[in-house]
């Protein structure tokens, strides 16, 4: 029994989570973690956006809840609550998809970064699961530097070096071939591969569209950009660990800096 109860109590050590999630606190133990040398990480993915019809409208908050436990587990953080609501342009035909504008996207996170820093933090990261987002938070974090405020977000773009060992679409970007397959592997039941199609034609920008006439986007019927049909568990293991990886080196970085 000694043996037994010896085991449980390690295995309890190393489950125990580094980092904090800040609305779990209250405010004074808020107080006591949010420091000058605090890192305060942001998770950001949408609620409400469409990915096709094999993915759900939630699908960015499911990347962005898995991301922040796996950060949570790994990463000594006080970690923020999550942003489900943000700068999304490109889908605003398909029903449900939501996007705020971009100085209000923008705004949101000045704002959220610089009330938490009047309590120490200056330094925050976004785990940003978005593409468009970054023209939000750029400008952002170039705003808060101004006040001694330093952000850094994940920039989805930076995994290509892994994500075209694996790719076998001709192209796309969302609700694809990369996209489906990280789902698959961070949270299946929430993909419907029985839906999942193919829907590709180059890029004309300014977004997606349903109707074939608009020259000034680019058309998909279904709201897939790519080849879901291609999506397996394990290229998403693949993307998904070296996703997670770059963000704890990245967060590192900015802890170092």
């Amino acid at each position: 029994m000694k043996f037994i109860f010896l085991i449980a109590v390690s295995f309890s050590a190393i489950a125990q989570p580094k980092g904090v999630l800040l609305e779990n606190l209250t405010w004074p133990e808020a107080e006591k973690v949010l420091t000058p040398k605090t890192i305060v990480v942001i998770p950001l993915g949408a609620a409400s956006k469409e990915h096709g019809p094999h993915l759900l409208l939630k699908n960015d908050l499911i990347l962005a809840e898995y991301l922040k436990e796996r950060v949570h587990q790994s990463a000594n953080v006080v970690i923020a609550p999550t942003i489900n609501y943000h700068f999304y342009p490109s889908f605003m035909e398909y029903p449900g998809s939501t996007s705020l504008k971009l100085n209000t996207a923008r705004d949101m996170v000045i704002d959220i970064c610089s009330g938490l820093s009047r309590f120490g933090p200056t330094k925050f990261y976004i785990l940003n699961t978005g593409i468009s987002t970054v023209r939000a938070l750029k400008p952002a974090a170039d705003s808060l530097l101004v006040k001694g405020i330093t952000l850094h977000f994940t920039n989805l773009k930076n995994l290509e070096s892994v994500e075209s060992t694996i790719r076998q679409q001709e192209g796309g970007t969302h609700a694809d071939e990369i996209e489906t397959s990280m789902i698959l592997y961070m949270q299946p039941e929430s993909v419907n591969m029985k839906k999942a199609v193919k829907d590709y034609r180059p890029s004309t920008g300014n977004g997606l569209t349903r109707d074939p006439a608009n020259k000034n986007s680019t058309y998909s019927p279904t709201g897939v950009w790519g080849d879901a049909t291609l999506a397996t568990k394990e290229k998403g293991k693949i993307v998904t660990e070296a996703l997670v990886e770059m963000i704890l080196k990245e967060i590192e970085g900015l802890r170092n800096q």
